[in-house]
């Protein structure tokens, strides 16, 4: 009976923790609106940044990076720069709440392409909640268009980060087989770095320096959204089954537009939250169905969007 009470306690704890971590997840695309550096120039220091901290947990553990282990996982590093682009994008021209909902459709992607390339169940039934999804990010799409917040374009970067986070999230399923997460991840942010790094010229401009407050905000998201936010999220691991803990991250899109209504009075019509209500619940239910069939072989999702 104290066993059973200790582990409810420990399982209420990991809850807790993707709370805070949602919580945390959702701050970032309001902090592209506000930061005075273009999206990709944000988006290199970031990922520098990240660089720097997986080198301190190196030199801390003693390990080293090797060569035939990042030249695997460096597709993995592409991938992540190009959906680092497109959504930093995203939060910057559209309003929160399209960016993260139209993101959000990336769960329904990842559960096809696993159902496909891994061989993992996907019911008849489910593919009334993809639909469900699909339509409510249409809703969402036309419920915002006319809004001062609203951007065609900007909703299409959104649409085409659904793609390249998929692609990103079913290669890492298959490279972290064969690498530690510590490894593969110091990979990932060194490749995609010298990705957008390369990237930024190419959009018209030299790379701008970070000025007063960016510098807070780029280690802000470096810190807390990338290392306290995955450390909880992988303490949690191990007291929460990952269903649950992959419904509770779900929720992140609807507390980011509920902030930027608050910080940034981004409006919210009637259409658009039922939009948002229907993908998110669509969604949700699809993740709560994958790991109640296989609660083995599921992998709890990262957010849907590369906020961290």
């Amino acid at each position: 009976m104290e066993q059973l009470g200790q582990a409810n306690q420990r399982r209420d704890a990991g809850v807790a923790a993707l709370v805070l971590t949602t919580a945390i997840w959702s701050v970032p695309p309001l902090i592209l609106k506000q930061t005075a550096l273009q999206p990709l120039d944000f988006a290199a220091y970031r990922l520098w940044a990240g660089v720097a901290i997986y080198a301190v947990m190196f030199a801390v553990t003693g390990r080293r990076l090797r060569w035939a282990t990042l030249r695997a996982c460096a597709p993995g590093g592409v991938l992540f720069a190009a959906d680092v682009a497109l959504s930093f994008t995203a939060f910057r021209l559209t309003s929160i709440a399209d960016a993260t909902i139209i993101g959000s459709i990336a769960t329904v992607a990842i559960i096809i392409g696993a159902a496909r390339w891994f061989g993992e169940q996907l019911e008849r039934k489910d593919l009334w909640f993809v639909a469900g999804a699909l339509i409510g990010v249409a809703a969402v799409a036309i419920g915002s268009s006319g809004g001062a917040s609203f951007s065609l374009a900007g909703d299409l970067y959104a649409a085409v980060g659904v793609f390249t986070w998929t692609g990103y999230w079913l290669f890492s399923k298959r490279a972290r087989a064969n690498a530690t997460a510590l490894e593969y991840m110091a990979s990932v942010m060194l490749v995609a770095a010298i990705v957008m790094t390369a990237l930024v010229p190419l959009t018209g401009h030299a790379l701008t320096p970070p000025r007063g407050a960016d510098w807070f905000r780029i280690w802000g998201v470096a810190l807390f959204a990338g290392a306290v936010g995955h450390s909880l999220v992988a303490w949690s691991h191990q007291h929460v089954p990952a269903w649950l803990g992959a419904l509770v991250l779900q929720c992140q899109p609807a507390v980011s537009t509920v902030l930027a209504w608050i910080v940034l009075h981004e409006s919210v019509g009637p259409l658009t939250a039922a939009g948002g209500a229907l993908v998110i619940g669509a969604t949700a239910t699809l993740v709560m169905r994958a790991g109640r069939r296989d609660p083995a072989g599921f992998d709890e999702p990262e957010p849907t969007t590369p906020v961290a």
